[in-house]
């Protein structure tokens, strides 16, 4: 079975500008597949590009095995985007905002009935058909959202930042409602700032920075590649323990009242430095995505 998407080297620029600098992947069907990155790495025109708003430079774009040059009309009916700002239409009820975007699609209007239905449902909305949009909470919209991506039977959804903004009892209960997705094997490219949300829903990922590519992989394997096992936040470290960690090699980052040091061996080193170098201030934790993405991308603020 071909992928549903395929990129290769893949390029634009606003002027002097080179928001996406000849990146390759492509997404297998069924899977999730997240691209992250800081603000500015390129991510959004990525997407944009993906779904035929943002005309690319060069490079070449397939998406269900199909040149995107002669077939967007087709390929477009074939997606779902969930984009981040919340624009649906304030002046129709939930109902209508599902109907009304049916319509692009030239649905029939009893499939259009039978959707609207199934999807309000989903979405835990069928007792609020008739409310408007004003009317609804952070979580109710952002659900609505994604049943209005939904309307089409999309076999690719694209999530760009699906939960920014929501209380984590929103956020836990839109991803209960893209594991039910993934199990009807949909295929997912999604974008997020939350690196717990990437590592939980993705099969496999990229980071960009710069409009590259710097890393691709599964979620779990990129930690054990670029940080290890565990994670040691020492607060306060005395001159003693950095001559420690200088003299062994280890891998660390030291950002001034904090150390943060990467080891596969995390627990009997913990042990160590509890016993010799730090007896308060000391914290073994598993690593995680986001110790991954601030390696690698840095820790500066991108305004």
């Amino acid at each position: 079975m071909s992928a549903v998407i395929e990129t290769s080297n893949l390029r634009k620029s606003f002027g002097s500008f080179v928001a996406v600098d000849g990146i390759s992947f492509s997404v297998q069907p069924g899977e999730c597949f997240g691209l992250l990155g800081p603000n500015g790495a390129g991510k959004t025109t990525t997407i944009r590009m993906l779904y035929g708003f943002t005309p690319r430079d060069s490079g070449s774009l397939r998406l269900f095995g199909s040149d995107c040059d002669g077939a967007w009309r087709e390929i477009k009916g074939r997606i779902g985007v969930c984009q981040q700002d919340n624009n649906l239409d304030p002046d129709l009820t939930v109902r209508e905002n599902l109907q009304v975007f049916a319509a692009y699609f030239n649905l029939p209007a009893a499939v259009v009935r039978q959707r609207v239905a199934s999807l309000l449902q989903f979405i835990s909305l069928e007792g609020r058909e008739q409310a408007g949009v004003r009317d609804l909470s952070g979580g109710m919209m952002r659900r609505l959202v994604l049943a209005r991506a939904l309307i089409n039977e999309p076999q690719l959804l694209i999530l760009d930042e699906p939960t920014t903004g929501l209380d984590p009892q929103s956020r836990h209960q839109l991803w209960s409602r893209l594991d039910e997705l993934k199990s009807r094997g949909l295929t997912t490219l999604l974008t997020t700032h939350y690196m717990d949300e990437a590592q939980r829903l993705c099969d496999r990922l990229v980071i960009m920075d710069q409009g590259k590519i710097l890393v691709e992989g599964a979620p779990r394997d990129l930690i054990r590649q670029h940080v290890g096992d565990s994670v040691i936040e020492v607060v306060a470290a005395c001159e003693g323990l950095r001559r420690m960690i200088a003299e062994r090699g280890l891998p660390y980052e030291d950002l001034g009242q904090r150390l943060v040091i990467y080891s596969g061996n995390g627990e009997a080193l913990y042990r160590e430095l509890l016993a010799e170098h730090c007896r308060e201030g000391c914290m073994l934790r598993p690593a995680t995505l986001e110790d991954v993405f601030l390696r690698l991308t840095g820790r500066e603020l991108r305004e």
